[in-house]
């Protein structure tokens, strides 16, 4: 420890040069932990939206459904799947869903769109984010509710009021075009435009029998999961017990496009920390150096008197060590609260980012959350927190170095 104690003291005979060194460190830090934990929780929400208004994190369906999504790839059994699902420790909520495509008309006009048709007894707002987004109407209770749901600029389009009969036609499992007739019963806002204009729900038993299912049969099975960093893991217990009917997807598998557009954002936001990160390195680096070359004579005079040079390296190395402990400390203290306002109240980005006709951003098909919170996984602290020490100490290694190199009888002459 003595040589510890020294080196706190050399520290504070620069206490500017010092005080800044830290400065730059712990502001080094709250921009990593910032910016990370946005990348955290944002992509984090947006891949739990995309799952709720898709297929959930983990999708067990037909083998062939990926590559030709069609209401004739079904997969059956739909019971012994939900058990073995809801056996895995990661998930939460496993409900069946139909997805498909489904051509509306009304007196006035026809469109197609996207058809979901859901369990009304079996989701809540955690599993079917639409439930959130009903503008008008009401919800359907039941799976064999009369009625249907429409999104609203498709309702519009099709010049379709609550109450007006929609017909819809489907091509069921046989490849033969069965229609059915509903009253509209409910109107859509979600903000993504793409939604709004395309999506249609309906009752999942009338949609089975509207298309000759059986009652244990439907396009998919939407498996939930408290963090959806675990669909890999599952989908690898899952797989190997399942029929030769049925194959189990991930969200990133199902949803291709969502995953490239998120680990191009996330590799960009890993860059921009890496170019942060180095010019900080270089500041600590300028401060230490600088620190060593004004300090040459001392260090030949410590190794006159006996010294070692592995001593002076230490010496040096321990300063190191303290600047990266209270830069640590630092950081802490000045993240602390913007990171828990953010966490709390997040910033609504809705003037800045939104699209001025919809007041929502979309990516594929799926709208941004435009409230900015924030949120940390530890281990990406634990990373952060490791990388400022491990930055700290590497940018004293060659000062160091060159303190144990000093040739004393030289340096003692220096003035």
């Amino acid at each position: 420890m003595k040589l510890a104690n020294i080196a706190w003291r050399n520290l504070w005979r620069q206490k500017r040069r010092t005080i800044l060194t830290l400065i730059s460190i712990a502001f080094g830090g709250f921009l990593a932990i910032l910016m990370t934990a946005m990348q955290d929780r944002s992509w984090a929400d947006f891949i739990d939206t995309a799952a709720r208004l898709g297929g959930g994190h983990v999708r067990l369906q037909h083998p062939d459904y990926l590559e030709q999504p069609s209401l004739k790839k079904t997969v059956t059994g739909i019971g012994e799947l939900r058990t073995l699902a809801e056996a895995d420790p990661d998930v939460e909520t496993v409900v069946e869903r139909i997805n498909g495509q489904i051509m509306l008309s009304t007196a006035t006009d026809s469109f197609g769109g996207a058809l979901i048709a859901y369990d009304p007894t079996a989701e809540t707002e955690e599993t079917f984010s639409f439930l959130e987004g009903l503008k008008e109407g009401e919800m359907f209770q039941t799976s064999k509710d009369p009625g249907i749901i429409l999104g609203k600029k498709l309702a519009d389009n099709l010049g379709v009021e609550m109450g007006g009969k929609v017909v819809y036609t489907m091509m069921d499992k046989n490849g033969e075009i069965v229609a059915g007739l509903a009253r509209l019963s409910g109107v859509l806002g979600t903000g993504a435009q793409s939604l709004d204009s395309s999506m249609a729900l309906l009752p999942i038993d009338v949609v089975r029998e509207s298309l000759g299912y059986e009652a244990d049969e439907a396009t998919h099975v939407s498996v939930f999961l408290g963090d959806s960093r675990t669909s890999d893991k599952v989908v690898s217990r899952l797989a190997p017990n399942l029929p030769d009917t049925a194959a189990a997807y991930t969200w990133s598998d199902a949803q291709p496009d969502i995953a490239s557009f998120i680990a191009m954002k996330v590799g960009g936001a890993i860059a921009m920390e890496i170019i942060i990160g180095l010019l900080i390195l270089a500041g600590i680096f300028n401060t230490l150096f600088v620190s060593v070359m004004e300090r040459v004579r001392e260090f030949g005079i410590m190794l006159a008197i006996g010294w070692s040079p592995g001593q002076v390296f230490k010496l040096v190395m321990w300063e190191s060590t303290w600047l990266a402990l209270v830069g640590l400390g630092l950081t802490g203290l000045v993240s602390y609260f913007p990171y828990k306002s953010l966490s709390e109240n997040g910033i609504d980005m809705t003037s800045v980012y939104a699209a001025q006709d919809s007041g929502a951003v979309e990516i594929s098909g799926v709208g941004f959350d435009m409230t900015l919170h924030v949120g940390l996984y530890p281990e990406s602290l634990v990373v952060i927190l490791v990388c400022i020490v491990l930055a700290t100490l590497s940018a004293g290694l060659y000062p160091a170095w060159r303190a144990g190199r000093v040739a004393p009888v030289d340096s003692i002459k220096l003035v």
